[in-house]
């Protein structure tokens, strides 16, 4: 399977230390927000920065949003979060640790998630980000869904685009949000069962 997230953090121009501070206010403001309202003004007066600094380590507001997205990622660990998915032994445990993994990150990152999927309607730099974090997702679905079909493992009648499709649908934020906060289930209750579900819906 190849590593998912591998390589996401491209470095700007600017001072690190600056770039970091402006990439902590704004998931700081976005949470705080629920995404609406977040402009650069606001962003570089958290900072306490200019807006030039701003554009300088971003380039634009979509290209903030979307490297704060993947500074949250960095911050927590994702890549060695994601060592037990990329070193399984066969396929279905590699859709079993996928599943671990976005299952218990979710609650990580729900307030920020929450924020982009409230402001991407009207919002492009919200909506830019919020597609570069589900097509990372994605990918990591349809990895999986190739590991079961080169182990010969991937159930019938699927074949590998609209397995992958259907698995990144049933991993989806909404979903798991009706689930635990509407219908009350624990996350450990997600998890497993949608280990169980996906087991018995997409492998032999």
């Amino acid at each position: 399977m190849p590593a998912v997230y591998a390589k996401l953090y491209t470095m700007s121009s600017g001072d690190p230390q600056t770039r970091k501070r402006i990439l902590e206010k704004t998931w700081q403001l976005m949470e705080r927000r629920q995404g609406r309202e977040v402009r650069i003004d606001d962003v570089a007066s958290a900072a306490s920065v200019s807006r030039q600094a701003v554009y300088l380590h971003f380039g634009s507001r979509a290209g903030l949003l979307i490297a704060t997205v993947r500074y949250v990622d960095e911050v927590k660990g994702v890549e060695a979060r994601l060592q037990g998915v990329l070193t399984a032994p066969n396929a279905p445990d590699t859709l079993n640790g996928l599943i671990d993994f976005w299952g218990n990150y979710i609650p990580e990152i729900y307030g920020l998630a929450k924020a982009l999927l409230a402001a991407r309607e009207t919002d492009e730099g919200a909506a830019a980000a919020w597609e570069d974090r589900m097509r990372a997702l994605r990918d990591g679905c349809r990895a999986v869904i190739q590991c079961l079909a080169r182990e010969k493992m991937l159930a019938l009648p699927w074949n590998i685009d609209q397995a992958a499709d259907a698995l990144w649908a049933m991993l989806s934020i909404s979903v798991w949000e009706n689930l635990t906060l509407e219908c009350g289930w624990t996350n450990r209750e997600y998890v497993s069962r949608m280990k169980a579900l996906s087991k018995r819906t997409f492998v032999k």
